[in-house]
């Protein structure tokens, strides 16, 4: 096991095999793993902590929390007034009744434990295509239910929480899938581009609490409809594991200094989900795209952060706190400081999000830039961006007004 005899899903000797076996393909994702590796207990995310470590939990995190439940302090500024955080709220409502209905037993789904879904596997299981056609068909349905972006990848269990939280009382809980598992079903959730425009603010927060509540459904109609078939199948949302790492091997896009997935369709306004099943299916391959090479010499989002929890620097290994992912040079934020910043808001703040150059649409002049700055003529692309100069927050004031004139979309 481990030196420190932490929980975890593989011992040495599987680790070093699942390095072997997908070494090319950690390449292909631009992930490089160190010695150092190992895979993540999720009571070190950031979010947990924020419930049993003393030095992440504060009267102001705890306030962060209630507010999404209807205690929150409405403010005079725009985009923190009691109907923005209303909205925001009622934007979360489905997730939220998801991750609640089985707290009793320490699961909060979607976010500590996986989905429970209530539909048994078929006693008999459907006649099959070859696995390419059955990949090409289950993506079709997971866009049918709602989907933006389907891929699919390999299980891989470096990628899974060594163990997860049972949040009664913080505990490790067993985090293994039913034996048999081979892959993953990445979905990609694009976020509302107005909404997004309107960070930071309560108002912005429903951008984000939108596509939790519909991922949740999403996830829960693919699983099941896969045990329809008569196969296995767990919904997860951030719960179970890791999930850039499985959007990166499954080709969905490239990892940007601002910790998110940068997609061609949509950059960095994304949320992801995922299904594990055994349904035989083939994986999609990495795609090496161009930008995260952007990225090497753009720093927009670490100067625009306003608690400087961005790196301006090269990837490294380094880690920043408990809550980095130890082993993987990459670019780490300071979980603290950025969620440190949350509990001051008492919302998300995702200023990171709206500043990228990769945040935009998809008109002429947004495809041609895009092509620039993924291709030989970056320079070109990073001057045009610069003349463009950083995003400007739309006041949440005027994304109202667009409301009410029904000018939205």
């Amino acid at each position: 096991m481990w030196p420190d005899n932490e929980p975890s899903l593989l011992d040495r000797e599987s680790l070093d095999a699942l390095n072997e076996r997908f070494r090319e393909s950690d390449r292909a994702a631009g992930i490089e793993l160190t010695p150092a590796f190992r895979p993540f207990t999720q009571r070190n995310d950031i979010f947990t902590r924020a419930f049993w470590d003393d030095t992440v939990r504060s009267a102001k995190t705890d306030a962060f929390f209630a507010s999404y439940r209807s205690q929150f302090d409405a403010r005079k500024g725009d985009g923190f007034s009691q109907r923005d955080f209303a909205l925001r709220n009622a934007s979360w409502s489905v997730s939220s009744a998801f991750s609640e209905r089985c707290a009793e037993d320490g699961r909060r789904e979607g976010f500590q434990a996986p989905l429970d879904v209530d539909v048994a596997v078929s006693d008999t299981r459907v006649e099959l295509a070859d696995p390419q056609a059955e990949s090409v068909e289950i993506k079709r349905i997971a866009t049918l239910f709602g989907a933006d972006l389907v891929s699919i990848a390999e299980v891989d269990l470096r990628w899974h929480y060594a163990s997860r939280v049972d949040t009664r009382d913080m505990s490790p809980a067993d985090n293994a899938l039913p034996e048999g598992v081979t892959h993953v079903i990445v979905m990609g959730h694009a976020m509302d581009a107005d909404l997004v425009e309107t960070y930071p603010s309560a108002l912005a927060g429903a951008s984000t609490g939108l596509e939790y509540s519909r991922e949740a459904a999403i996830v829960t109609q693919l699983v099941s409809y896969l045990r329809g078939l008569g196969f296995e199948a767990v919904g997860s949302m951030n719960d179970t594991a890791l999930v850039i790492p499985y959007a990166l091997k499954a080709g969905l896009g490239e990892y940007g200094r601002n910790q998110m997935v940068l997609t061609p369709e949509f950059g960095p306004r994304v949320r992801f989900s995922k299904v594990f099943t055994n349904l035989p299916l083939q994986a999609d391959t990495p795609r090496s795209l161009g930008i995260r090479a952007y990225c090497d010499t753009c720093d927009v989002c670490a100067r625009a952060c306003p608690p400087k929890a961005l790196p301006d620097g090269p990837p490294t290994d380094v880690p920043v706190n408990v809550s980095t992912l130890r082993g993987v040079k990459k670019w780490s934020a300071n979980a603290e400081k950025c969620f440190g910043y949350w509990a001051s808001l008492k919302t998300d703040c995702a200023i990171c999000m709206r500043v990228c150059p990769f945040n935009r649409g998809q008109t002429l002049a947004d495809r041609l830039w895009f092509a620039l700055a993924t291709g030989r003529f970056r320079r070109l692309a990073r001057w045009w961006a610069d003349r463009r100069g950083v995003a400007k927050r739309l006041k949440p004031v005027d994304w109202w007004a667009r409301l009410r004139a029904g000018r939205r979309g």
